[in-house]
């Protein structure tokens, strides 16, 4: 069987999680947390990178700091994870979900405009599949109505969008370090900062409300509670994990980009015949590999094609359902506009196996295997 993942792991992760455990120091923000975090603000050249237990940590951290407020309303597709959503329902916001563009599968920066009224606060932006969202048009509707951008870029760690990398165009990025993700420490997250002024606020946030981090720091002799956070900290155990794979991240990076690149060379035909639809990358987006996924023509035949894989051992998966459909996003958001594309293309969307250390042999038998689906 051909697993549909299997998490990165880089043999000195034992060595490092052995150097913390002999250290007796595997809490938060110890040594290899802080190497991760350098390493992302020298990656990306966000001001501030903070570790997190999650990605979806981040994003309540994203929206502790923008202040949102009961009855307030955020601009996002509904076509990602919940946790887009449930950062800001947990603050008593309303989630507004405009239709995707079928291209990138990402939001349709033309509908947003329309979606906004007097109690938008912010523009949630996801990054499918580590492809950027058109973020110039985002950008310029967010500062001309004077919204904060945080950019779910759960999947977007080492693309970019006209040269920057995603997570650092808007306010605030979130990055998600789940085993499901090109680089991973298990459970995990990272926030990234760009205005100076949020650093401070962060720290506390994250440090269950103390000002423990300017203790540490030398720069007070006590510490104690000053507003409101929670624990947002990893254990520095999973920050070793990660920190090995960071260390050789344009191996990784390489080595799943061959393998998307093969995907695509072997179902181009395919493609070309209208058979299936390969996924895009607009230009001027440098994608990361995060996934590879096909589209049918419907859902009859997604599953048939799911079903056909499996029983001839590769293990494929259709995503998200929209959120706008679940019980939890009827109660707590609503959906702006028409839903044209949001549904139909979810319908018809599956990935197939992706991740560091799948050989593109491996990536040549699953396409044969498809090309015999269709023939």
């Amino acid at each position: 069987m051909i697993k549909f993942n299997v998490p990165p792991y880089v043999d000195k992760a034992a060595e490092y999680i052995q150097e913390c455990v002999t250290n007796q120091k595997i809490c938060g923000d110890g040594a290899y947390t802080h190497k991760c975090n350098a390493w992302l603000e020298e990656r990306t050249g966000s001001t501030k990178c903070l570790l997190t237990t999650s990605c979806t940590h981040a994003t309540e951290m994203a929206a502790l700091l923008t202040d949102i407020q009961p009855g307030d309303e955020v601009i996002m597709p509904s076509y990602t994870f919940v946790s887009t959503a449930d950062a800001f329902v947990l603050r008593g916001a309303v989630p507004v979900f405009v239709d995707i563009r079928p291209d990138t599968m990402n939001i349709d920066e033309k509908l947003i405009e329309d979606a906004i009224t007097e109690k938008t606060k912010a523009i949630v932006p996801v990054h499918y599949a580590g492809v950027a969202c058109e973020m110039d048009t985002i950008m310029d509707i967010a500062k001309r109505h004077n919204l904060v951008v945080i950019e779910d870029a759960a999947q977007g760690i080492m693309s970019t969008y006209k040269g920057k990398p995603l997570g650092t165009i808007g306010d605030f990025g979130c990055f998600s370090f789940h085993e499901t993700k090109n680089y991973s420490m298990g459970e995990g997250g990272a926030l990234l900062i760009q205005n100076e002024k949020d650093i401070e606020a962060a720290e506390i946030i994250r440090e269950k409300g103390t000002n423990r981090s300017k203790f540490y720091r030398g720069q007070i002799d006590k510490y104690t509670w000053v507003n409101f956070g929670s624990s947002y900290l990893p254990s520095d155990m999973n920050a070793a994990y990660l920190y090995a794979q960071l260390e050789i991240a344009d191996t990784i990076n390489d080595a799943r980009l061959a393998c998307w690149d093969c995907y695509y060379e072997n179902l181009k035909p395919l493609a070309d015949a209208g058979k299936i639809e390969l996924p895009v990358v607009p230009e001027g987006c440098v994608h990361n590999a995060h996934m590879f996924y096909v589209k049918a023509k419907d859902i009859e035949e997604r599953t048939a094609l799911i079903d056909y894989l499996g029983k001839n051992g590769v293990m494929s998966v259709f995503h998200y359902i929209p959120l706008h459909s679940a019980p939890a996003g009827q109660k707590f958001g609503r959906f702006h506009g028409e839903d044209r594309y949001t549904t139909r293309e979810s319908e018809r969307l599956t990935r197939l196996p992706m991740y560091y250390g799948l050989e593109p042999e491996q990536v040549k038998e699953i396409c044969e295997l498809i090309k015999k689906f269709y023939s």
